[in-house]
């Protein structure tokens, strides 16, 4: 009865299954660490690449979110890899918690190949909502977890140094210690209680972009998550609440994208975040940007203001959305 109520997690401890599975890419499939054939999906120029994106999706979601702005980016010399984080899309043991080590881990043993990939081109890293605390975690984990983990993944020195930036869109770093307290503990108990009831989050009543036919083709696609298990909720608070705490050890170059419209993210982490983080990062404000930034009716703009920021670093960003 104990077991039945504990929440389930797919999580390993990065480093100990490095000497039995060589993470790779094989075909339409990137293996992990630890043996999970996650899909993959790789947008590649015609011609004259200039750089790669490693692009990480947000909650509920999968890699083919990603396809639109991949595609336009392909024709800015941008090659986008894109897989479905384990616990998500067509990733094995989807609608179980994928566990905020693993993730991050899968991340980073994705940025290695994308570096031997292409040893000549910068790599950038692009987390999107839930997808940018995997990215924070991934690049900056808290103090203490890098003292319990010392990984071959973390001690690799190509790791982090071969990181040419890191993008955070519409960033989901809330939750943890900055929820409620009384919040915090009604989530723990239900995830230890009934871990496997579910929930929509349409009592929320709110809007995550204003391209209303995209969200209604999301809603018929059967590989988005619409009835998610309360666990898998706590799971997620916890690596937002994580990569938060992470945050003032990303020392790479940042962008940050934020929707004054936004629904889903409150202002005040993003803030609190820029705040944290040991340098001011390139911050834009779209005043006409939902959550969905990359899939909004404005999502061009967006699209081309990462580029920019990826193929001309010292150019201002086109959409004059800067801070």
């Amino acid at each position: 009865m104990t077991s039945a109520c504990t929440p389930q997690v797919q999580d390993f401890q990065p480093g100990l299954m490095a000497a039995k599975i060589k993470f790779d890419i094989k075909a339409d499939t990137f293996v992990t660490e630890d043996g999970k054939d996650l899909p993959l999906r790789i947008w590649q120029p015609e011609e004259n690449a200039k750089a790669v994106l490693v692009a990480l999706h947000g909650f509920n979601m999968y890699s083919n979110y990603f396809s639109e702005p991949a595609t336009w980016w392909a024709k800015q010399g941008i090659t986008t890899y894109a897989y479905d984080q384990r616990g998500f899309g067509a990733s094995p043991q989807a609608r179980i918690w994928g566990g905020a080590a693993a993730m991050a881990a899968d991340a980073r043993a994705l940025l290695r190949l994308a570096t031997t990939r292409h040893p000549n081109l910068p790599i950038y890293l692009l987390g999107d909502s839930m997808g940018a605390a995997v990215a924070v975690l991934a690049m900056a984990e808290a103090p203490e977890r890098n003292a319990e983990r010392n990984t071959e993944l973390n001690k690799d020195p190509n790791t982090n140094q071969a990181i040419a930036g890191v993008i955070l869109v519409a960033p989901g770093l809330w939750g943890g210690q900055s929820m409620h307290p009384a919040l915090r503990f009604g989530l723990w108990l239900s995830a230890h209680t009934m871990p496997w009831n579910t929930a929509t989050g349409s009592g929320l009543k709110r809007q995550a972009s204003d391209n209303i036919p995209m969200l209604r083709a999301l809603g018929a696609d059967p590989l988005i998550i619409r009835q998610t298990r309360i666990d898998t909720v706590y799971g997620v608070t916890n690596l937002m609440g994580m990569a938060f705490e992470a945050a003032p050890a990303l020392k790479q170059r940042t962008l940050m994208l934020y929707g004054a419209l936004d629904e889903i993210v409150p202002p005040t982490p993003v803030h609190q975040t820029i705040a944290r983080l040991p340098s001011p990062p390139t911050f834009a404000l779209y005043p006409k940007g939902w959550h969905m930034l990359l899939r909004d009716l404005q999502a061009k703009v967006v699209w081309r203001d990462i580029a920019v920021w990826i193929n001309k670093p010292n150019a201002s960003l086109p959409s004059g959305s800067q801070q």
